[in-house]
């Protein structure tokens, strides 16, 4: 049995209430967990499909269903190791799928690192 809930407003009974256009636009529409070390994988995700590994710290996130354009917003973190952050930087923006680069110190060489992570904001197509 499919159902449907219409509402334009949540309320919670002691913390207040929220316009339903922020849940909906305000929430990530895909978001990945990466292993970067080794064998590229999810460790969790939230409509990703697959990714490719193209060489050390580049990588590529499909989506299961695809953004509505490229113009969407992705936010990135990664770190070597628990002790020790990388940097992150977003690369190519598709409406199915998203480029990264991770790097460690100032040379901008691609770096495998072992916690890789994004989400991804706008409208699914």
């Amino acid at each position: 049995m499919a159902g449907k809930i219409v509402a334009d407003t949540l309320e919670h009974s002691t913390a207040g209430s929220v316009d339903t256009q922020y849940v909906v636009n305000g929430s990530a529409k895909a978001w990945a967990n990466i292993n970067g070390s080794g064998t590229v994988v999810f460790r969790d995700s939230l409509n990703c499909t697959s990714l490719t590994d193209h060489s050390a710290g580049i990588f590529t996130t499909s989506f299961t269903n695809s953004m509505n354009n490229a113009d969407y917003s992705t936010t990135a973190t990664s770190s070597l190791n628990n002790a020790y952050s990388g940097d992150m930087i977003v690369m190519i923006h598709a409406t199915g799928t998203v480029k990264t680069k991770t790097y460690y110190g100032s040379g901008y060489a691609g770096t495998d690192v072992a916690i890789n992570c994004h989400s991804n904001f706008g409208d699914l197509a």
